[in-house]
């Protein structure tokens, strides 16, 4: 008789190990879901590309990729189509859905308003400047005319935080540049009233605006649009939701336990 010895040990280590790394993301996931959203979490509303406390209207051939487009409690959408929306995501006008997205736009956005400002930036225009990841504080508006950069100085964790105690506004054709590893998915602009894109604006980051979130002609955005009682207005826009950075990091963890341990309970 062939020893059975090592072949059952090995099987009972391979399952302690699996069985440990469940209990590691399980223990790691809330925070990593926090990191993946730039330590400001969006909960369910990053499934949305588009939310609105009172209506979406859309006008032209606007395009939205990666993210629902939803409103809650109001449930008026329009425009879509001739607006589209990629697969598999659709519209969510009301209900349960999007209604716990408004949930969690609104503590994301308390929590968004209550970090401690690392530069106070009142009164200057966003054009011109070249920020590092920080907290950057306007007691009132903020504008941007012109190419505001975002250099992430290579660190993978940086995040840019900008706190608007009202309006947030661009001129036409301005843009906003991310480097050095900056990502959209880690930009966040907290909105006291409202938002307004000037046309042909090129943005990076989502929008948690108090009010309403304005995108005119041909302004196109990476990440979201989410206004807690207001509407959003589009206008020929392009809005592309971005990959949580810590769900593909778990992603590719599942997907190598599976392949590492998979074959071997399978033999």
């Amino acid at each position: 008789m062939k020893p059975t010895f090592l072949p059952t040990a090995l099987d009972n280590a391979a399952k302690r190990i699996l069985l440990g790394l469940s209990f590691a993301l399980a223990v790691a996931l809330p925070h990593l879901n926090a990191a993946a959203q730039g330590v400001i979490n969006l909960g369910s509303a990053s499934n949305f590309a588009v939310l609105a406390g009172s209506t979406v209207t859309s006008t032209g051939n606007t395009v939205i990729i990666g993210g629902n487009v939803g409103v809650s409690p109001g449930t008026a959408v329009t425009g879509f189509p001739p607006g589209t929306i990629a697969v598999p995501y659709s519209i969510i006008a009301g209900g349960s859905v999007a209604a716990q997205a408004e949930t969690d736009l609104d503590a994301a956005y308390n929590y968004a308003a209550g970090l401690a400002p690392t530069q106070v930036l009142t009164g200057e225009d966003l054009g011109g400047l070249t920020l590092t990841p920080g907290v950057y504080f306007f007691a009132s508006s903020a504008g941007l005319t012109g190419t505001v950069t975002l250099n992430n100085e290579g660190n993978p964790g940086g995040v840019f935080v900008f706190q608007i105690g009202s309006t947030l506004t661009t001129a036409s054709s301005s843009e906003v540049v991310l480097e050095n590893g900056a990502q959209a998915g880690n930009v966040f602009w907290q909105v006291g009233s409202s938002a307004t894109l000037g046309t042909g604006t090129s943005f990076e980051g989502s929008i948690l605006a108090q009010d309403s979130i304005t995108l005119d002609t041909g302004a196109n955005l990476t990440g979201s649009v989410l206004a807690m009682n207001g509407g959003v207005t589009l206008d020929d826009n392009t809005v592309t939701a971005v990959a949580e950075p810590g769900t593909l990091l778990l992603l590719g963890i599942g997907l190598g336990a599976f392949f590492v341990f998979g074959r071997r309970f399978s033999s």
